[in-house]
């Protein structure tokens, strides 16, 4: 067997490998600025008045976690769990979150050197004019391997930009889980608040009917004339005509939940079915203060995430300015034959360091870095802007569900007073003290009073739900395997 060496190349290798095993333990360095979170100037307090049962107490993170709990209904955190668990924008997250975990060990890999291993077969036919042939055959096998040495922390950047957008898909995971949740919740209540509707909606026509009946016997009698019998008919195909709404509203609630839930329209339990009273909120509700939302909510950390991702990114561009040290290596060994070749064989050994530098690109690597920095302040202006929104969606939520709950009372006022005066225009009317268009207005006025006090139930549940949204409530309760498997790879 044939061995090449040359002892004064292996002796330039040696110095060359510790020179840079010095660099890389006790010189290295890492392009551009470390990345520092951006802060927010907050207000210690909200500026919204708080009304209904609000208050800046810490919040529970048990009961902000699972705040559907807090409206006392078995149906609707059924229907959340089977969201959670077959909902398919969630499923379509999951899978992004995993794409990016693949993302960042595809970066992570840069890190190491490469190995690669061939081999070849080649076989040959010559002859010349005196008929003389002649056959050959070759056989080889190499051994290559190649490292980058990242001495100015280039690729250590790109492992941080990559790590960073994991985190940033994992947050938006987290941003779906919490407007799943909601939506969920804010389409039951308007399940039960068509239903309620509708239950008020009937009931005044059930009564109106009898109204009509009434005018129509003293019609009859002689007792009246057929103008309050028109009347009271108008009144009552009326309202019968706003049954057909609501009915179409309800079955749109309905269809839009049962997709929520991953399922097809129509296979919603039939408990859904049964008449049940809008879910009413809790007497007190725990907010904390505007530095814990930010802290909370999924979309401001994914806004910060992948500023963090982008700033590494302006590394990554600045260390191309910068020359790059590899280190290449191969063995190879030939033979005339197969059985030779790893007995016999002629073998070679090569490597040695290589410099690349770019020293003219026609100001293309600064461009570069230019624009990845341009890149970064959208970025921060883009945190800067998810922090203002998630601020003013809990401001308006805060005003929405207290001054809610004061128009709901007024209703309730009214249709209580709505209620005397059509008792008052109907016992008039039969004692023929007033005309029937007193009537037909005292019992217009009690189905919208009605009418318009259910919605403002519902609506002041759906303003809580809206509430805990802005808060960020809700992802953290959520324990799926996949998910475990996110968090575990966070961590990493």
């Amino acid at each position: 067997m044939l061995f090449c060496r040359k002892s004064t190349f292996n002796n330039y290798l040696f110095l060359f490998f510790l020179l840079f095993i010095i660099v890389i333990f006790n010189g290295c360095t890492t392009v551009a600025l470390n990345y520092i979170p951006p802060k927010s100037a907050l207000s210690p307090e909200w500026h919204a008045q708080l009304k209904g049962g609000l208050n800046v107490q810490g919040i529970d993170p048990q009961k902000l976690a699972t705040w559907w709990t807090t409206l006392n209904d078995s149906l609707l955190s059924q229907l959340i769990e089977r969201a959670v668990s077959n909902n398919l924008d969630i499923k379509k997250a999951l899978a992004r979150v995993r794409e990016a975990r693949a993302r960042r060990g595809l970066a992570k890999a840069d890190l190491f050197p490469t190995l690669e291993a061939s081999g070849s077969a080649t076989w040959s036919h010559n002859s010349n004019s005196a008929l003389v042939s002649q056959n050959n055959e070759l056989y080889a096998a190499s051994f290559d391997a190649k490292w980058e040495l990242d001495i100015f922390g280039g690729v250590q950047r790109s492992v941080e930009a990559a790590k960073a957008d994991l985190q940033a898909t994992i947050e938006d995971l987290r941003d779906v889980f919490v407007s799943l949740l909601a939506e969920v919740a804010l389409n039951y209540l308007e399940v039960r608040t068509f239903q309620s509707r509708l239950k008020v909606a009937e009931a005044n026509l059930v009564a109106q009917n009898e109204t009509y009946q009434l005018t129509l016997w003293r019609y009859e009698a002689g007792l009246s004339d057929e103008l309050a019998v028109q009347q009271a008919l108008y009144n009552l195909e009326s309202t019968r005509s706003q049954i057909p709404t609501l009915r179409i509203g309800l079955e749109e609630a309905k269809n839009r939940l049962a997709v929520l839930i991953g399922e097809k329209p129509g296979s919603l339990p039939s408990e859904l079915d049964e008449l049940k009273p809008i879910p009413v909120p809790p007497m007190e509700v725990a907010i904390g203060i505007p530095a814990d939302v930010l802290r909370r909510r999924p979309d401001v950390r994914r806004a910060e995430r992948q500023l963090a991702a982008q700033t590494a990114r302006v590394g990554v561009a600045a260390a191309d300015l910068y020359p790059k040290f590899t280190l290449n290596g191969s063995i190879g060994l030939e033979a005339l034959s197969i059985s030779s070749l790893f007995t016999s064989a002629i073998w070679s050994i090569s490597g040695g360091p290589k410099i690349t530098w770019a020293i003219f690109k026609g100001g293309a690597i600064r461009q570069n870095i230019e624009v990845q920095s341009a890149i970064q302040e959208q970025y921060l202006i883009a945190y800067e802007t998810a922090v203002l929104n998630a601020l003013e969606e809990v401001e308006n939520a805060l005003v929405s569900y207290g001054e809610e709950q004061q128009r709901r009372e007024d209703l309730w006022k009214a249709t209580r007073a709505a209620q005397m005066a059509v008792e008052l225009a109907q016992h008039k009317y039969q004692t023929g003290l007033t005309d029937f268009s007193n009537v037909l207005d005292a019992e217009r006025s009690l189905l919208s009073m009605q009418d318009q006090l259910v919605q403002s139930e519902g609506k002041i549940a759906s303003n809580l739900v809206r509430l805990y949204k802005a808060l960020g409530g809700g992802w953290t309760s959520l324990v799926l395997n996949e998910k475990k498997t996110v968090e575990n790879g966070e961590k990493k």
